[in-house]
Protein backbone atom coordinates (compact mmCIF):
# COMPACT_ATOMS: atom_id res chain seq x y z
CA UNK A 1 0.00 0.00 0.00
CA UNK A 2 1.26 3.47 -0.89
CA UNK A 3 2.31 5.77 1.93
CA UNK A 4 1.75 9.50 2.11
CA UNK A 5 4.42 12.10 2.60
CA UNK A 6 2.20 14.22 4.82
CA UNK A 7 4.35 17.33 4.59
CA UNK A 8 4.39 17.32 0.80
CA UNK A 9 0.76 16.27 0.35
CA UNK A 10 -0.39 18.72 3.01
CA UNK A 11 1.26 21.68 1.29
CA UNK A 12 -0.17 20.58 -2.06
CA UNK A 13 -3.65 20.32 -0.54
CA UNK A 14 -3.42 23.79 1.00
CA UNK A 15 -2.22 25.15 -2.34
CA UNK A 16 -5.16 23.52 -4.13
CA UNK A 17 -7.66 24.86 -1.60
CA UNK A 18 -6.14 28.34 -1.85
CA UNK A 19 -6.25 28.11 -5.67
CA UNK A 20 -9.94 27.13 -5.71
CA UNK A 21 -10.78 29.85 -3.20
CA UNK A 22 -8.94 32.51 -5.23
CA UNK A 23 -10.47 31.39 -8.54
CA UNK A 24 -14.03 31.43 -7.24
CA UNK A 25 -13.46 34.83 -5.70
CA UNK A 26 -12.55 36.26 -9.14
CA UNK A 27 -14.62 34.26 -11.65
CA UNK A 28 -18.04 32.60 -12.00
CA UNK A 29 -18.16 28.86 -11.40
CA UNK A 30 -18.45 28.12 -15.17
CA UNK A 31 -15.10 29.79 -15.87
CA UNK A 32 -12.36 27.46 -17.10
CA UNK A 33 -9.90 28.69 -14.47
CA UNK A 34 -12.36 27.74 -11.74
CA UNK A 35 -13.05 24.34 -13.29
CA UNK A 36 -9.34 23.54 -13.57
CA UNK A 37 -8.77 24.58 -9.95
CA UNK A 38 -11.67 22.41 -8.74
CA UNK A 39 -10.44 19.43 -10.78
CA UNK A 40 -6.92 19.75 -9.34
CA UNK A 41 -8.31 20.00 -5.82
CA UNK A 42 -10.58 16.99 -6.24
CA UNK A 43 -7.85 14.86 -7.84
CA UNK A 44 -5.48 15.57 -4.94
CA UNK A 45 -8.16 14.89 -2.31
CA UNK A 46 -9.10 11.59 -3.96
CA UNK A 47 -5.46 10.46 -3.81
CA UNK A 48 -5.09 11.34 -0.11
CA UNK A 49 -8.44 9.82 0.88
CA UNK A 50 -7.70 6.72 -1.18
CA UNK A 51 -4.48 6.07 0.71
CA UNK A 52 -5.47 7.27 4.18
CA UNK A 53 -9.21 6.52 4.25
CA UNK A 54 -10.00 10.18 4.86
CA UNK A 55 -8.42 13.60 5.19
CA UNK A 56 -8.77 16.29 7.82
CA UNK A 57 -7.34 19.78 7.58
CA UNK A 58 -7.17 21.61 10.91
CA UNK A 59 -6.19 25.16 11.69
CA UNK A 60 -5.15 25.85 15.29
CA UNK A 61 -3.76 29.31 15.87
CA UNK A 62 -0.93 29.71 13.37
CA UNK A 63 -0.61 25.98 12.65
CA UNK A 64 -2.00 23.80 9.88
CA UNK A 65 -2.45 20.04 10.29
CA UNK A 66 -3.17 17.30 7.79
CA UNK A 67 -4.69 14.50 9.83
CA UNK A 68 -2.34 14.34 12.84
CA UNK A 69 0.72 15.84 11.13
CA UNK A 70 1.63 19.47 11.71
CA UNK A 71 2.71 21.02 8.44
CA UNK A 72 5.99 22.89 8.34
CA UNK A 73 5.30 26.17 6.57
CA UNK A 74 7.66 29.07 6.06
CA UNK A 75 6.59 32.72 6.07
CA UNK A 76 6.07 32.89 2.32
CA UNK A 77 3.70 29.96 1.95
CA UNK A 78 1.93 30.71 5.23
CA UNK A 79 1.04 34.13 3.82
CA UNK A 80 -0.34 32.34 0.74
CA UNK A 81 -2.46 29.98 2.81
CA UNK A 82 -3.48 32.72 5.22
CA UNK A 83 -6.57 33.61 3.21
CA UNK A 84 -7.86 30.04 3.50
CA UNK A 85 -7.21 30.08 7.23
CA UNK A 86 -9.04 33.42 7.59
CA UNK A 87 -12.01 32.07 5.62
CA UNK A 88 -12.29 29.19 8.08
CA UNK A 89 -11.78 31.42 11.10
CA UNK A 90 -14.45 33.87 9.90
CA UNK A 91 -16.97 31.06 10.19
CA UNK A 92 -15.40 29.67 13.39
CA UNK A 93 -14.43 26.47 11.57
CA UNK A 94 -11.53 24.61 13.15
CA UNK A 95 -11.41 21.47 11.03
CA UNK A 96 -12.56 20.28 7.59
CA UNK A 97 -12.92 16.50 7.30
CA UNK A 98 -13.22 14.90 3.86
CA UNK A 99 -14.82 11.46 3.79
CA UNK A 100 -14.42 8.65 1.26
CA UNK A 101 -16.81 9.03 -1.65
CA UNK A 102 -16.47 12.80 -1.87
CA UNK A 103 -17.65 14.03 -5.26
CA UNK A 104 -16.19 16.78 -7.40
CA UNK A 105 -19.55 18.55 -7.45
CA UNK A 106 -19.34 19.15 -3.68
CA UNK A 107 -16.36 21.48 -3.89
CA UNK A 108 -17.86 24.48 -5.68
CA UNK A 109 -20.74 25.04 -3.22
CA UNK A 110 -18.46 24.45 -0.23
CA UNK A 111 -15.79 26.92 -1.40
CA UNK A 112 -18.50 29.43 -2.36
CA UNK A 113 -19.97 29.22 1.14
CA UNK A 114 -16.54 29.94 2.63
CA UNK A 115 -16.42 33.13 0.56
CA UNK A 116 -19.78 34.34 1.85
CA UNK A 117 -19.94 36.77 4.74
CA UNK A 118 -20.27 35.00 8.05
CA UNK A 119 -23.16 35.57 10.43
CA UNK A 120 -22.33 38.04 13.18
CA UNK A 121 -23.77 35.77 15.87
CA UNK A 122 -23.03 32.04 15.97
CA UNK A 123 -21.06 31.99 12.68
CA UNK A 124 -20.39 28.23 12.84
CA UNK A 125 -24.05 27.37 13.50
CA UNK A 126 -25.08 29.63 10.62
CA UNK A 127 -22.60 27.96 8.28
CA UNK A 128 -23.83 24.49 9.29
CA UNK A 129 -27.45 25.50 8.63
CA UNK A 130 -26.55 26.63 5.11
CA UNK A 131 -24.45 23.49 4.60
CA UNK A 132 -27.41 21.28 5.49
CA UNK A 133 -29.46 22.81 2.68
CA UNK A 134 -26.89 21.77 0.04
CA UNK A 135 -26.05 18.42 -1.53
CA UNK A 136 -22.71 18.29 0.30
CA UNK A 137 -22.53 14.97 2.18
CA UNK A 138 -18.84 14.05 2.30
CA UNK A 139 -17.37 17.22 3.80
CA UNK A 140 -17.84 17.51 7.55
CA UNK A 141 -16.81 20.33 9.85
CA UNK A 142 -15.86 20.92 13.46
CA UNK A 143 -16.01 24.27 15.17
CA UNK A 144 -12.81 25.94 16.29
CA UNK A 145 -13.89 25.57 19.92
CA UNK A 146 -14.06 21.78 19.51
CA UNK A 147 -10.57 21.45 18.02
CA UNK A 148 -7.89 20.69 20.59
CA UNK A 149 -4.91 23.00 20.64
CA UNK A 150 -1.91 20.69 20.07
CA UNK A 151 0.31 23.11 21.98
CA UNK A 152 -2.00 22.72 24.95
CA UNK A 153 -1.86 18.94 24.48
CA UNK A 154 1.93 19.03 24.35
CA UNK A 155 2.04 21.17 27.49
CA UNK A 156 -0.19 18.66 29.28
CA UNK A 157 2.07 15.80 28.25
CA UNK A 158 5.16 17.70 29.44
CA UNK A 159 3.47 18.41 32.79
CA UNK A 160 2.46 14.75 33.17
CA UNK A 161 5.96 13.59 32.26
CA UNK A 162 7.48 15.95 34.84
CA UNK A 163 5.12 14.76 37.58
CA UNK A 164 5.73 11.11 36.69
CA UNK A 165 9.53 11.45 36.65
CA UNK A 166 9.54 13.29 39.97
CA UNK A 167 7.26 10.68 41.54
CA UNK A 168 9.45 7.78 40.36
CA UNK A 169 12.53 9.53 41.78
CA UNK A 170 10.77 10.04 45.13
CA UNK A 171 9.70 6.37 45.19
CA UNK A 172 13.28 5.33 44.44
CA UNK A 173 14.69 7.56 47.19
CA UNK A 174 12.10 6.51 49.78
CA UNK A 175 12.37 2.77 49.16
CA UNK A 176 16.15 3.03 49.05
CA UNK A 177 16.20 4.88 52.38
CA UNK A 178 13.82 2.35 53.89
CA UNK A 179 16.01 -0.59 52.80
CA UNK A 180 19.12 0.80 54.47
CA UNK A 181 17.29 2.00 57.57
CA UNK A 182 17.58 5.72 56.85
CA UNK A 183 14.80 8.14 57.88
CA UNK A 184 12.24 8.74 55.13
CA UNK A 185 11.49 12.27 53.95
CA UNK A 186 7.70 12.05 54.31
CA UNK A 187 7.20 15.66 53.24
CA UNK A 188 8.76 14.88 49.85
CA UNK A 189 6.46 11.88 49.47
CA UNK A 190 3.39 13.97 50.29
CA UNK A 191 4.33 16.55 47.65
CA UNK A 192 4.76 13.81 45.06
CA UNK A 193 1.32 12.34 45.82
CA UNK A 194 -0.28 15.79 45.73
CA UNK A 195 1.26 16.22 42.27
CA UNK A 196 -0.21 12.90 41.12
CA UNK A 197 -3.68 13.84 42.40
CA UNK A 198 -3.52 17.28 40.78
CA UNK A 199 -2.46 15.82 37.43
CA UNK A 200 -5.09 13.07 37.47
CA UNK A 201 -7.85 15.59 38.21
CA UNK A 202 -6.76 17.99 35.46
CA UNK A 203 -4.91 15.76 33.00
CA UNK A 204 -6.05 12.14 33.43
CA UNK A 205 -5.41 10.91 29.87
CA UNK A 206 -1.77 12.08 29.90
CA UNK A 207 -1.15 10.43 33.27
CA UNK A 208 -2.59 7.14 31.97
CA UNK A 209 -0.19 7.43 29.03
CA UNK A 210 2.72 7.80 31.46
CA UNK A 211 1.98 4.37 32.94
CA UNK A 212 3.10 2.79 29.65
CA UNK A 213 6.69 3.66 30.63
CA UNK A 214 7.22 0.24 32.18
CA UNK A 215 10.98 -0.01 32.62
CA UNK A 216 12.09 -3.48 33.78
CA UNK A 217 15.18 -2.10 35.51
CA UNK A 218 13.05 0.46 37.39
CA UNK A 219 10.02 -1.82 37.87
CA UNK A 220 9.84 -1.57 41.66
CA UNK A 221 9.61 2.22 41.54
CA UNK A 222 7.47 2.69 38.42
CA UNK A 223 5.09 0.03 39.75
CA UNK A 224 4.52 1.99 42.97
CA UNK A 225 3.82 5.18 41.00
CA UNK A 226 1.58 3.42 38.48
CA UNK A 227 -0.47 1.83 41.26
CA UNK A 228 -0.85 5.27 42.84
CA UNK A 229 -2.00 6.78 39.52
CA UNK A 230 -4.50 4.01 38.75
CA UNK A 231 -5.81 4.10 42.33
CA UNK A 232 -6.43 7.85 42.20
CA UNK A 233 -8.12 7.48 38.81
CA UNK A 234 -10.46 4.82 40.20
CA UNK A 235 -11.09 6.85 43.33
CA UNK A 236 -12.06 10.02 41.52
CA UNK A 237 -14.45 8.03 39.30
CA UNK A 238 -16.04 6.66 42.48
CA UNK A 239 -16.62 10.22 43.66
CA UNK A 240 -13.93 10.52 46.34
CA UNK A 241 -13.01 14.05 47.40
CA UNK A 242 -9.54 15.51 46.87
CA UNK A 243 -8.37 14.82 50.44
CA UNK A 244 -9.57 11.22 50.17
CA UNK A 245 -7.76 10.86 46.84
CA UNK A 246 -4.57 12.11 48.49
CA UNK A 247 -4.94 9.53 51.30
CA UNK A 248 -5.59 6.82 48.71
CA UNK A 249 -2.67 7.86 46.49
CA UNK A 250 -0.30 7.93 49.45
CA UNK A 251 -1.28 4.43 50.56
CA UNK A 252 -0.99 3.15 47.00
CA UNK A 253 2.54 4.55 46.69
CA UNK A 254 3.48 2.76 49.95
CA UNK A 255 1.50 -0.44 49.31
CA UNK A 256 4.58 -2.65 48.74
CA UNK A 257 6.90 -0.93 51.21
CA UNK A 258 7.10 -4.15 53.25
CA UNK A 259 9.14 -5.74 50.46
CA UNK A 260 12.03 -3.53 51.51
CA UNK A 261 12.46 -5.86 54.48
CA UNK A 262 12.92 -8.86 52.16
CA UNK A 263 16.12 -10.09 50.54
CA UNK A 264 16.69 -8.48 47.13
CA UNK A 265 17.50 -11.87 45.58
CA UNK A 266 14.10 -13.15 46.69
CA UNK A 267 12.22 -10.21 45.16
CA UNK A 268 14.14 -10.47 41.89
CA UNK A 269 14.19 -14.24 41.65
CA UNK A 270 13.31 -15.56 38.20
CA UNK A 271 11.05 -18.60 38.10
CA UNK A 272 9.02 -20.18 40.88
CA UNK A 273 9.58 -19.79 44.62
CA UNK A 274 10.14 -22.59 47.12
CA UNK A 275 7.56 -23.02 49.90
CA UNK A 276 9.94 -21.33 52.31
CA UNK A 277 10.52 -18.38 49.95
CA UNK A 278 6.81 -18.06 49.28
CA UNK A 279 6.20 -17.97 53.02
CA UNK A 280 8.70 -15.12 53.36
CA UNK A 281 7.08 -13.18 50.51
CA UNK A 282 3.67 -13.47 52.10
CA UNK A 283 5.01 -11.61 55.14
CA UNK A 284 5.52 -8.33 53.25
CA UNK A 285 1.99 -6.93 53.89
CA UNK A 286 2.47 -7.33 57.66
CA UNK A 287 5.96 -5.84 57.41
CA UNK A 288 4.52 -2.90 55.47
CA UNK A 289 1.91 -2.23 58.14
CA UNK A 290 4.57 -2.20 60.87
CA UNK A 291 6.97 -0.02 58.90
CA UNK A 292 4.28 2.60 58.32
CA UNK A 293 3.21 2.47 61.97
CA UNK A 294 6.75 3.34 63.09
CA UNK A 295 7.53 5.79 60.27
CA UNK A 296 8.25 9.30 61.56
CA UNK A 297 7.01 12.40 59.75
CA UNK A 298 3.24 11.89 59.79
CA UNK A 299 1.14 14.33 61.81
CA UNK A 300 -1.17 11.43 62.71
CA UNK A 301 -0.68 7.68 62.63
CA UNK A 302 -1.31 6.66 58.98
CA UNK A 303 -3.97 4.02 59.74
CA UNK A 304 -5.52 4.09 56.25
CA UNK A 305 -2.14 3.60 54.59
CA UNK A 306 -1.28 0.81 57.04
CA UNK A 307 -4.49 -1.02 56.11
CA UNK A 308 -3.80 -0.64 52.38
CA UNK A 309 -0.33 -2.14 52.81
CA UNK A 310 -1.74 -4.94 54.99
CA UNK A 311 -4.87 -5.84 52.98
CA UNK A 312 -3.97 -5.44 49.31
CA UNK A 313 -3.28 -9.19 48.83
CA UNK A 314 -6.14 -10.53 50.98
CA UNK A 315 -8.61 -10.90 48.08
CA UNK A 316 -12.28 -10.03 48.35
CA UNK A 317 -13.12 -13.51 49.78
CA UNK A 318 -10.12 -13.51 52.15
CA UNK A 319 -8.45 -16.47 50.40
CA UNK A 320 -5.30 -14.41 49.87
CA UNK A 321 -2.72 -13.37 52.46
CA UNK A 322 -2.18 -12.58 55.31
CA UNK A 323 -4.70 -15.12 56.59
CA UNK A 324 -7.38 -13.97 59.00
CA UNK A 325 -8.72 -15.74 62.05
CA UNK A 326 -11.80 -13.55 62.24
CA UNK A 327 -14.25 -12.42 59.52
CA UNK A 328 -13.39 -9.06 58.01
CA UNK A 329 -13.91 -7.10 54.83
CA UNK A 330 -10.96 -5.29 53.20
CA UNK A 331 -11.57 -1.54 53.12
CA UNK A 332 -12.62 0.22 49.92
CA UNK A 333 -9.19 1.84 49.64
CA UNK A 334 -7.49 -1.57 49.97
CA UNK A 335 -9.78 -3.05 47.30
CA UNK A 336 -8.94 -0.18 44.96
CA UNK A 337 -5.19 -0.61 45.50
CA UNK A 338 -5.53 -4.39 44.97
CA UNK A 339 -7.13 -3.84 41.55
CA UNK A 340 -4.57 -1.18 40.54
CA UNK A 341 -1.74 -3.45 41.73
CA UNK A 342 -3.06 -6.50 39.85
CA UNK A 343 -3.54 -4.59 36.61
CA UNK A 344 -0.11 -2.95 36.55
CA UNK A 345 1.69 -6.12 37.69
CA UNK A 346 -0.11 -8.26 35.11
CA UNK A 347 0.84 -5.98 32.23
CA UNK A 348 4.50 -5.48 33.21
CA UNK A 349 7.71 -7.36 32.53
CA UNK A 350 9.06 -8.68 35.83
CA UNK A 351 11.86 -11.01 36.89
CA UNK A 352 9.50 -14.00 36.80
CA UNK A 353 7.19 -12.74 34.04
CA UNK A 354 9.05 -12.11 30.82
CA UNK A 355 5.90 -12.20 28.72
CA UNK A 356 3.19 -10.05 30.32
CA UNK A 357 -0.43 -10.51 29.32
CA UNK A 358 -2.07 -8.03 26.92
CA UNK A 359 -3.85 -5.36 29.02
CA UNK A 360 -7.32 -6.31 27.75
CA UNK A 361 -6.72 -9.94 28.78
CA UNK A 362 -5.60 -8.84 32.26
CA UNK A 363 -8.76 -6.78 32.73
CA UNK A 364 -10.97 -9.65 31.54
CA UNK A 365 -9.26 -12.11 33.87
CA UNK A 366 -9.60 -9.73 36.83
CA UNK A 367 -13.27 -9.13 36.07
CA UNK A 368 -14.38 -12.67 35.22
CA UNK A 369 -12.21 -15.03 37.28
CA UNK A 370 -13.33 -15.12 40.95
CA UNK A 371 -10.06 -16.82 41.94
CA UNK A 372 -8.26 -13.54 41.28
CA UNK A 373 -10.14 -12.13 44.26
CA UNK A 374 -10.75 -8.66 42.78
CA UNK A 375 -13.71 -6.44 43.57
CA UNK A 376 -15.54 -6.65 40.22
CA UNK A 377 -17.19 -3.26 40.69
CA UNK A 378 -13.77 -1.63 41.13
CA UNK A 379 -12.47 -3.50 38.06
CA UNK A 380 -15.39 -2.19 36.00
CA UNK A 381 -14.62 1.35 37.17
CA UNK A 382 -11.02 0.89 36.02
CA UNK A 383 -12.28 -0.30 32.64
CA UNK A 384 -14.27 2.94 32.22
CA UNK A 385 -10.95 4.77 32.58
CA UNK A 386 -8.73 2.48 30.52
CA UNK A 387 -11.29 1.28 27.99
CA UNK A 388 -11.57 -2.33 26.89
CA UNK A 389 -8.21 -1.83 25.17
CA UNK A 390 -6.08 0.29 27.54
CA UNK A 391 -3.68 2.95 26.31
CA UNK A 392 -0.46 1.26 25.18
CA UNK A 393 -2.12 -1.95 23.98
CA UNK A 394 -0.64 -3.22 20.70
CA UNK A 395 -3.48 -4.32 18.41
CA UNK A 396 -3.94 -5.78 14.95
CA UNK A 397 -6.62 -4.09 12.84
CA UNK A 398 -8.89 -5.74 10.28
CA UNK A 399 -6.53 -4.29 7.65
CA UNK A 400 -3.72 -6.35 9.29
CA UNK A 401 -1.93 -3.13 10.24
CA UNK A 402 -0.30 -2.88 13.66
CA UNK A 403 -1.54 -0.05 15.87
CA UNK A 404 -0.98 1.24 19.41
CA UNK A 405 -4.00 2.35 21.44
CA UNK A 406 -3.45 6.06 22.08
CA UNK A 407 -6.69 7.34 23.61
CA UNK A 408 -9.75 5.84 25.27
CA UNK A 409 -13.16 6.64 23.81
CA UNK A 410 -15.02 8.71 26.45
CA UNK A 411 -18.38 7.25 25.37
CA UNK A 412 -19.07 4.30 27.74
CA UNK A 413 -20.86 2.50 24.90
CA UNK A 414 -17.77 2.75 22.69
CA UNK A 415 -15.00 1.68 25.08
CA UNK A 416 -14.06 -1.01 22.55
CA UNK A 417 -13.43 1.65 19.86
CA UNK A 418 -10.45 3.77 21.00
CA UNK A 419 -8.23 6.09 19.00
CA UNK A 420 -5.12 4.28 17.77
CA UNK A 421 -1.82 5.15 16.15
CA UNK A 422 -1.17 2.92 13.15
CA UNK A 423 2.55 2.08 13.14
CA UNK A 424 2.92 -0.48 10.33
CA UNK A 425 1.47 -1.35 6.94
CA UNK A 426 -0.45 -4.63 6.36
CA UNK A 427 2.74 -6.63 5.78
CA UNK A 428 4.37 -5.36 8.97
CA UNK A 429 6.71 -2.70 7.57
CA UNK A 430 6.98 0.31 9.92
CA UNK A 431 5.38 3.55 8.73
CA UNK A 432 7.72 6.52 8.44
CA UNK A 433 5.17 8.51 10.44
CA UNK A 434 2.35 6.92 12.47
CA UNK A 435 -1.20 7.88 11.49
CA UNK A 436 -4.08 8.31 13.93
CA UNK A 437 -7.40 6.51 13.44
CA UNK A 438 -10.59 6.95 15.44
CA UNK A 439 -12.12 3.46 15.51
CA UNK A 440 -15.48 4.97 16.47
CA UNK A 441 -15.82 6.57 13.04
CA UNK A 442 -18.42 4.94 10.81
CA UNK A 443 -18.62 4.70 7.04
CA UNK A 444 -21.47 7.10 6.13
CA UNK A 445 -22.48 4.84 3.25
CA UNK A 446 -23.00 1.71 5.36
CA UNK A 447 -23.08 2.95 8.94
CA UNK A 448 -20.57 0.24 9.82
CA UNK A 449 -17.23 1.04 11.50
CA UNK A 450 -14.45 1.81 9.03
CA UNK A 451 -11.87 -0.15 11.02
CA UNK A 452 -11.94 -2.73 13.80
CA UNK A 453 -9.54 -4.42 16.18
CA UNK A 454 -9.36 -8.13 15.46
CA UNK A 455 -6.96 -9.05 18.28
CA UNK A 456 -4.27 -7.81 20.63
CA UNK A 457 -0.66 -8.95 20.45
CA UNK A 458 2.62 -8.86 22.37
CA UNK A 459 4.86 -5.82 21.63
CA UNK A 460 7.96 -7.87 22.54
CA UNK A 461 7.17 -10.25 19.70
CA UNK A 462 7.78 -7.36 17.29
CA UNK A 463 10.51 -5.60 19.28
CA UNK A 464 8.20 -2.65 19.87
CA UNK A 465 8.25 -0.32 22.88
CA UNK A 466 4.76 1.19 22.78
CA UNK A 467 5.69 4.24 24.86
CA UNK A 468 7.89 5.43 21.97
CA UNK A 469 4.71 6.09 19.99
CA UNK A 470 2.83 7.77 22.83
CA UNK A 471 5.35 9.90 24.67
CA UNK A 472 7.63 12.31 22.84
Amino acid sequence: MAQLNYQEEGRKLLTALYGALSALKLYPVENETVQVALSELHSLVERIVGVDGGAEVRVVGDFFFLNETRLRLDLSNFATFGSFARALQDHNIGAVEILPGVERSEWAPFISMLLRKSMAEAPFDGFMERLASTSIRHIQLRSATDVEDPQDSEEKMVAAKRTYAQSVKVAKDVLGDMRIGRAVNVRKVKRAVQGIVDQVLSNESSMVTMTTLRDFDEYTFTHCVNVSIFSVIIGQRLGLERLQLYELGLGALFHDIGKQRLDVDLINKAGGLTDEEWGQLKEHPTAGLLLLFHMAGFADTPYRQMLMAYEHHMKIDLTGYPQNRRPRKPTLFSRIVAVADSFDAGTSVRSYQHQPWPPDAVLKEMRDNPKRGCDTLVVKVLITATGVYPVGTLVILDTHELAVVAQVNPDPDLLHRPKVKVISDPVGLPLSEPKTLDLAEADPATGAPRHQIIKTTDPQKYGIRVSDYLIG
